[in-house]
């Protein structure tokens, strides 16, 4: 009788298996991994030394996939070079919402990077992020430009690390300075939002000046096309609206400058 209930038992757990899943926040990540850096190292070795760049910017995926499918497939339809995503490519950060978010992503025709998002620091998805995706600050150069993407996300640490990082900035503003003229600044979180650590944002502000032929500076976060100077001093930052409002940036960048345009899908 006692093997009987024994086999019993094995059987109801194997059956129940769905009733054991893995936890949404474990880490185990399936599919592709590491993409930020074999991404960079594409466009970093296609695009060194053209003269004319046409980046898409794209933000705050959250879980409105159907957007989110519809505006890679326009991108798609575009002559564009790579893409940046501004991060929140997830809602509450969870395994399942980065992999379906990356697998969208991953259908672009160009290459593309994508930032960390405060939405994706929820339970353990910054190491989520650092696995699927690797460092939450990196830059890459492409047509003699510096692509700095840094995290501004300060609120998710409690203010307790150094975010943004300005001993990572004071290194890019002179690594690899022969291979690159001028500089857009890339984050999540912009300036005087409820992420940033606004403690910091005239120091960071001074920081910028430091940057080899600083261009503009790119966010997403507030779900809304906007086109502002925080300082009044004629820096420009540009935001990014979210997916569920179907529009992006394309951004063509020549040797003269660069122009802006509102892409509606």
């Amino acid at each position: 009788m006692k093997k009987y209930l024994v086999l019993a038992a094995t059987i109801l757990l194997v059956s129940c298996s769905d009733l054991f899943d893995t936890h949404p926040y474990d880490v185990d990540i399936k599919g592709e991994t590491g993409i930020n850096a074999k991404q960079m190292a594409i466009i970093e070795s296609k695009y060194a030394n053209k003269d004319t760049l046409r980046v898409a910017f794209i933000s705050d995926t959250h879980l409105w996939l159907s957007d989110a499918k519809d505006q890679v497939a326009d991108v798609n339809k575009r002559n564009v070079d790579f893409v940046i995503h501004l991060g929140d490519l997830t809602d509450t950060a969870t395994d399942k919402e980065y992999e379906w978010s990356r697998d969208i992503l991953l259908n672009l025709n160009p290459p593309f990077v994508a930032l960390i998002g405060n939405h994706d620091f929820l339970g353990t998805g910054d190491q989520t992020y650092e696995k699927m995706y690797g460092k939450m600050n990196f830059s890459f150069i492409a047509g003699r430009v510096k692509f700095l993407c840094i995290n501004t996300n300060a609120t998710e640490y409690d203010y307790l690390a150094a975010i943004p990082n300005f001993d990572y900035m004071e290194e890019e503003m002179a690594k690899d300075s022969t291979k690159f003229d001028r500089t857009i600044i890339v984050m999540h979180a912009p300036p005087y939002s409820d992420q940033f650590n606004n403690n910091v944002c005239k120091a960071f502000r001074r920081y910028l000046d430091f940057f080899p032929g600083l261009m503009c500076c790119i966010y997403g976060h507030n779900h809304n096309d906007t086109v502002t100077e925080f300082y009044d001093d004629g820096l420009i930052f540009y935001g990014i609206d979210c997916a569920k409002h179907r529009n992006y940036r394309l951004f063509t960048i020549t040797p003269d400058g660069y122009e802006v345009e509102q892409i509606r899908y």
